[in-house]
C-alpha cells in the first residue's frame, strides 16, 4: 500500500528504461503498422476491482513509477480496453503479475493483480491504445505522453529534472515519420500539439528523452511503441 492506495510494492521490476532490448521489437511493430496491418482493439472486456478495501491507483503508464492520475474504489466494475506488460506487482489480491489493464474511462492503467476477471490469463488484446513512459529511474519516469483521440493531439510531460527534454517520436499512415513533439520546458510541465491524425486513422508512437537544442532523440531511452486510433 502507498498513501492508502493499492498497487505500490517495495520490490518491483520495470520494463521501461535505458536498454537496447526494445529495438528489435520496435522495428517489428513499426514494420507491421506501416504496412497497414495494425488490428484495432476488440470490444472491451470487463473486471471488478478487488482490494482489501482501499482505492486502487490509476497510473498514466503501466509502471509503478508512472504518475498516479486517479483512483478507483474497491468493488467498481471496469471496462478493460486492452492489457499490457509493465512493472511487476507483488502482494496483490491475486497472483503476482506484470499485466496491467488499460481502462479508458479512468484515463490510465490499473494493475491486474487487483482485478477479478474470472480468468488466470489475459482477457483483452495487447495494448496499442493508451499512454507511454520513458527512462523510468527510481522515483518518476523522465517522460510520459498520451494521445488525445478527440482532437488528435499529443500531450508530452516532462517529469524528471535530469537535464534532458521529453520527446515523442511518431509515425502516421503511409509511412510518414518519424515526426516529433518536444517538451523542453522543464520538470512538471506539459506540451500539447495537434499531430494531424485524421478521424478514423491511427498513429504509432514511442516516448523518449533527448537533447532539444540539437533535436537529438536518445533512442536507448524510448518506451515500447504504441498504436492509438482517432
Amino acid at each position: 500500500m502507498y498513501g492508502g492506495v493499492a498497487d505500490s510494492q517495495p520490490m518491483l521490476s520495470t520494463l521501461f528504461g535505458r536498454t537496447a532490448r526494445w529495438t528489435v521489437s520496435l522495428v517489428a511493430v513499426v514494420a507491421t503498422v506501416l504496412v497497414g496491418t495494425a488490428i484495432p482493439a476488440s470490444a472491451a472486456a470487463s473486471g471488478t476491482v478487488k482490494t482489501s478495501g482501499t482505492a486502487l491507483s490509476v497510473r498514466r503508464a503501466p509502471s509503478l513509477k508512472a504518475t498516479v492520475v486517479g483512483s478507483v474504489a474497491n468493488g467498481t466494475q471496469i471496462s478493460i480496453d486492452c492489457q499490457q506488460t509493465g512493472s511487476l506487482v507483488t502482494g496483490g489480491t491475486y497472483e503476482d503479475t506484470y499485466t496491467w489493464d488499460y481502462v479508458p474511462s479512468l484515463g490510465g492503467y490499473v494493475s491486474d493483480a487487483y482485478i477479478y476477471t474470472g480468468s488466470n490469463g489475459r482477457i483483452a488484446p495487447d495494448c496499442g491504445v493508451g499512454t507511454g513512459s520513458a527512462q523510468c529511474n527510481p522515483g518518476d519516469c523522465a517522460a510520459e505522453a498520451r494521445f488525445v483521440p478527440g482532437d488528435g493531439s499529443m500531450v508530452v510531460y516532462d517529469k524528471l529534472g535530469d537535464g534532458h527534454s521529453a520527446v515523442v517520436q511518431y509515425w502516421l499512415r503511409g509511412g510518414v515519420g518519424p515526426l516529433t513533439v518536444w517538451n523542453p520546458n522543464g520538470t512538471g510541465t506539459s506540451v500539447t500539439q495537434k499531430i494531424g491524425v485524421a478521424a478514423g486513422d491511427w498513429v504509432f508512437y514511442r516516448v523518449c528523452v533527448g537533447e532539444h537544442g540539437t533535436r537529438t532523440v536518445d533512442t536507448r531511452s524510448c518506451s515500447a511503441g504504441l498504436t492509438d486510433y482517432r
